[in-house]
C-alpha cells in the first residue's frame, strides 16, 4: 500500500500531525511520502491507495486538484478555520487513518469541474475539438475544479460583458461583477455569498450564479448534470481585462479570455467522512 500526505506546511498543527502520522504509517510497514500544499503544482503525483490531508478546505482543495478524476479516496483532518469538506481532529490524526485503513469510513463521491479555456488569438476550432476529447489538465487551458471557477472584473474594476448559454441554448447577455459556476461541493463557498442556493453534496449537476448582476432578472441557474456551460466574452474594455479563479487561485494567461466551457468532470472526487454528522446538520451550524 502506498500512501501520499500532503499538509499545509504554514500550520504547526498540521505539521506536528505529519511527523506523528509518518511514524505511525512506517510503524505498519504502509510506505508514504509527504509534500506541502505549496509544492503541489509543481510535484507529480504517484497513484496512490489515499491520500490524507491535514489542514483546512484549502488543503483539500489542492490535493483534489493534484488526485484530479483518478478516483484516489482522499481523508481531510481539519486543522484550519472553517473545515466543511475535513473532518475534525479530534480523533486524532493516527486515529482517523487507522479507521480509514480498516474501512471504518463512508465514502462521498463528489462532482468536479472541466474548465476549458480559450483567449484571444486561440484557434476556435481547435478549441471545438480539444472540448469534444478526453481532458487533459495541463494548467494552461484545461483546468480541474471541485468548488468552483469564477469569471471576474479585473483589476480596473470595470463591469464585464458576456453572453451565458448552458445545455447549447442561449440564456441571456449579461452584465455585472462575472459569474461563478460552481459544483455542488462549492455551493457551500463563493456560490453562496453570490446569492446561490445551498445544494446537497450529492447533486452531480453545476451551478451558476451572477455576480452583482446589472440586472433585476437574473437568477442562480441549477443545471442537469450534463449541461455544459458556456461563456463568451464581449470585446468590451472591462471584459478584455477579466480574470479567472479556479478554487480561490488565479489562473494566468497571456491573452485576454475570449470563451470558458464548463462541464462535469468524468470522474468523482472521493472524500472519506470518518463520525461525520449530516449534511444539513452541519450545515446548519456553520451557515444559520
Amino acid at each position: 500500500m502506498y500512501m501520499l500526505v500532503v499538509r499545509n506546511s504554514e500550520n504547526p498543527e498540521a505539521l506536528d500531525a505529519s511527523v506523528m502520522l509518518q511514524t505511525y504509517l512506517m510503524s505498519q510497514g504502509i510506505a508514504s511520502d509527504t509534500i506541502d500544499t505549496i509544492d503541489c503544482d509543481d510535484y507529480d503525483a504517484p497513484a496512490c491507495d489515499m491520500c490524507v490531508a491535514l489542514g483546512g478546505d484549502g488543503t483539500i482543495l489542492r490535493t483534489a486538484k493534484l488526485m484530479g478524476i483518478s478516483g484516489t479516496p482522499i481523508l481531510g483532518i481539519n486543522y484550519g478555520h472553517l473545515g466543511f469538506l475535513a473532518n475534525e481532529n479530534d480523533a486524532g490524526v493516527v486515529a482517523t487513518v487507522a479507521a480509514a485503513l480498516a474501512g471504518d469510513t463512508t465514502r462521498e463521491e463528489r462532482a468536479n469541474m472541466r474548465i476549458e479555456v480559450m483567449c484571444a488569438g486561440d484557434d476556435e476550432a481547435a478549441f471545438d475539438a480539444r472540448c469534444m476529447a478526453p481532458a487533459r489538465y495541463d494548467g494552461t487551458r484545461c483546468f480541474f475544479g471541485l468548488n468552483e471557477a469564477a469569471f471576474t472584473r479585473g483589476a480596473s474594476g470595470r463591469i464585464v460583458q458576456f453572453d451565458l448559454s448552458i445545455g447549447g441554448s442561449h440564456i441571456a447577455n449579461m452584465r455585472g461583477d462575472g459569474l461563478v459556476t460552481s459544483t455542488a461541493t462549492g455551493s457551500t463557498a463563493y456560490a453562496l455569498s453570490a446569492g446561490g442556493p445551498l445544494v446537497a453534496p450529492g447533486f452531480r449537476g453545476l451551478i451558476t450564479v451572477p455576480v452583482a448582476p446589472h440586472s433585476l432578472n437574473a437568477r442562480a441557474i441549477v443545471c442537469d448534470p450534463n449541461d455544459v456551460v458556456e461563456v463568451a466574452v464581449n470585446d468590451a474594455v472591462g471584459s478584455n481585462e477579466a480574470e479567472l479563479f479556479i478554487d480561490g487561485l488565479a489562473a494566468s494567461f497571456e491573452a485576454p479570455i475570449a470563451k470558458l466551457r464548463i462541464s462535469r468532470g468524468a470522474a468523482p472526487t472521493v472524500l472519506l467522512r470518518y463520525k461525520r454528522e449530516g449534511f444539513y446538520a452541519h450545515a446548519s451550524k456553520v451557515f444559520f
